[in-house]
């Protein structure tokens, strides 16, 4: 897959990842859960963006098996963040995404020069107390396209397995934003990749 690289005018970005506890979640001695708090500015000049923007929800930065990297956690408002290194997970070549996760947030921003992209949303249900469909439902809307009753375990077949929602969209106004809305339990993700797409591909 190619990689662009695009300049923007200067930009400032905050973020924060507000702590929480999962719904029936275990307790964090259990599941230490990485937490922070961050606000970080542009300089004056210019800001650089390479696509594709790849992020590894729950957690910092990270190779994947295939050699693709992701960046650490960022973009989220509110929710909190659980990782389970150990878990093995099925359906994907990319498992190392997977075993962390960004929770009960209300949305992600991430701003981008206008125009056509490519979103895709991972998801794995990896929540010991989650046992079947129907215990996890939340809807959520990118870019102004809704998702309504979106429930993990359904999408991806089961526990542990990988599913990629993949959405184009159009960006007008300078950013990306992605808001969650909870049903059943608490909306869920592990990646977000942003890919451009280039008129006429």
């Amino acid at each position: 897959m190619k990689s662009y690289l695009l300049i923007l005018p200067a930009l400032t970005s905050a973020l924060v990842i507000a702590t929480g506890c999962q719904s029936g979640s275990p307790s964090a001695d259990t599941h230490p859960a990485a937490r922070a708090e961050a606000v970080a500015s542009a300089p004056a000049s210019a800001n650089t963006l390479a696509f594709p923007i790849r992020i590894n929800a729950g957690a910092g930065a990270v190779k994947d098996s295939t050699g693709v990297e992701w960046l650490e956690d960022a973009g989220f408002d509110g929710g909190d963040v659980i990782e389970r290194p150990d878990l093995p997970i099925t359906n994907t070549t990319q498992p190392e995404i997977y075993r962390s996760e960004h929770y009960s947030m209300d949305s992600f921003t991430q701003k981008l020069p206008n125009g056509k992209y490519q979103v895709k949303l991972h998801f794995c249900e990896t929540y010991e107390g989650i046992t079947g469909p129907g215990e996890r439902v939340f809807t959520f809307d990118v870019g102004g396209k809704t998702f309504k009753d979106f429930d993990v375990w359904a999408k991806a077949g089961g526990f542990a397995r990988a599913y990629v929602e993949t959405v184009p969209v159009e960006i007008t106004n300078g950013q990306l934003f992605i808001k969650f809305t909870p049903q059943v339990e608490n909306p869920q993700i592990n990646a977000i990749e942003i890919i451009p797409v280039q008129d006429g591909k």
